[in-house]
């Protein structure tokens, strides 16, 4: 991260240069901050999170419900607060025997 040096904001990259959103300052990008940075995409609200990396760990909880994909009666569950913090958590299930995900909501 770089700071402003005229006014002491965090500047943005655009364009091959860090722009500061307050003041203008622009300075360029040098080549080892370029090798740091990464584009991050952003999730649509639709889109489905799974934090974890390695699908056959089995330390999610299980609960009997019916798979929509398979039929299949066991899957795996978690929550997360997809929205603002005032709002109910979303509830995710992924078939043990086919792996589908799916949600369901309060």
């Amino acid at each position: 991260m770089i700071f402003c040096p005229e006014c002491g904001k965090l500047m943005k990259a655009r364009d091959g240069k860090f722009v500061c959103t307050k003041c203008g300052h622009e300075e360029p990008i040098s080549k080892e901050e370029k090798d740091q940075m990464k584009k991050v995409a952003y999730m649509q609200e639709n889109d489905i999170l799974i934090v974890d990396g390695d699908e056959n760990l089995g330390t999610k909880p299980t609960i009997q419900i019916t798979c929509p994909n398979c039929g299949h009666n066991l899957a795996e569950w978690w929550l997360r607060q997809l929205r603002s913090a005032d709002e109910s958590e979303v509830r995710f299930f992924r078939c043990t025997k086919c792996h589908h995900t799916w949600r369901e909501y309060d």
